[in-house]
């Protein structure tokens, strides 16, 4: 998507309703895609070109199926031989871009705050694992190996079974088994779990949930864990606490960068402006930058010493913000795609630099 040129590239965004019918978003679709092909006409293009264009489109927005299914928003990517859909979890605003490339600042915010999760529903009676992901509902993954319950797991009918003489018993024994149910949970998700970094929320009271942190080896367990019995939790109240949990985490993510962005700037190590930026991240010289989703500054970027050209929206320009965060990314830059008051600057975009700017 960041690699791609080519000439007549439309990029549609539209705001949708996971409950809605999908007739309104279907309408200001078409209405979007019209607009997009008067772009297109006034930048010299003719009926003949656009046919395959307005073919693509125009089956979409046939498609009944498709608008019944949607999440928040959705971003359609066109060109005359191609269209791809992304259904997003955050809500974005409607728009449209032609240009030679596609316009892919908003999309970056679902990879920047993913709204995906696994959930471990821990108890000593029962064990599953929940995965949560942005445009559909829960599903549990079903692990052969996952032990069913505590009794289970030790080979005892009971945890509270008498110990032979001389063998630790009663609370003590307790949790000494649960201990070893916490391993065969652990172990039974180390092959799903290893090398992503999908973050683990645990759902469980105490003292399970103590005893699971202190023999997991997963990193990206979060701190935060989900309150109360899950044996009593459906699925998807699972899911809908673990959004509130991942919001805490990004929040946190972005205050800590809050901190980073003070530090550089007293080094020097950051920029604001918009042109200043561009040059910087032509050059490899943008360790992260953090740009406006719904901020558009339409112009075009010099390839080789990046210099903007402020201009007017039309098929010969595009988003200025966009062009940088794309060169930020495959510079092996870090994208920050978020809201303005996430933002350090009223420019719609900051960049924190990997060495001190001249």
């Amino acid at each position: 998507m960041l690699a791609h040129r080519g000439p007549s590239s439309v990029s549609i965004y539209v705001a949708t309703d996971p409950a809605s019918p999908g007739d309104a978003e279907r309408i200001e679709f078409k209405n979007l895609a019209a607009e997009a092909g008067r772009q297109l006409r006034d930048a010299g293009f003719t009926s003949r070109d656009l046919v395959p264009l307005q073919e693509e489109m125009a089956d979409l927005i046939d498609d009944d199926t498709f608008w019944r299914y949607q999440a928040r928003s959705l971003a359609t990517f066109a060109t005359p031989a191609s269209l791809v859909t992304f259904r997003l979890p955050n809500r974005l605003v409607s728009t449209v871009e032609v240009s030679d490339r596609f316009f892919v600042k908003p999309l970056l915010r679902s990879v920047t705050f993913p709204q995906v999760a696994l959930v471990l529903a821990l108890a000593q009676e029962a064990v599953r694992l929940v995965e949560v992901t942005a445009d559909a509902g829960p599903w549990e993954v079903r692990l052969s190996d996952l032990p069913t319950d505590v009794a289970g797991a030790v080979g005892k009918s009971s945890i509270a079974d008498r110990a032979p003489s001389g063998r630790i018993q009663g609370s003590e024994g307790q949790k000494v088994r649960m201990r070893q149910y916490a391993r065969l949970i652990e172990q039974a998700l180390r092959p799903i779990l290893a090398g992503g970094d999908v973050p683990l929320i645990l759902a469980g009271t105490e003292p399970l949930e103590s005893i699971y942190r202190s023999v997991n080896t997963y990193p990206n367990l979060v701190a935060t864990s989900i309150q109360g019995n899950p044996e009593a939790t459906t699925d998807a109240e699972l899911a809908e606490s673990a959004r509130t949990v991942l919001d805490e985490v990004y929040a946190s993510e972005l205050a800590e960068l809050g901190k980073l962005w003070d530090l550089r700037t007293g080094q020097r190590r950051t920029l604001t402006d918009v042109a200043d930026v561009a040059r910087a991240a032509t050059f490899g010289a943008v360790d992260t930058v953090l740009v406006d989703i719904d901020a558009v500054v339409p112009g075009t970027v010099d390839e080789e010493t990046g210099a903007v050209n402020f201009a007017p929206t039309s098929a010969a320009s595009y988003g200025v913000i966009d062009e940088i965060a794309r060169r930020v990314w495959l510079n092996s830059g870090r994208v920050l795609a978020v809201r303005q008051d996430d933002v350090p600057s009223d420019q719609g975009i900051a960049a924190i630099l990997r060495y001190t700017a001249a």
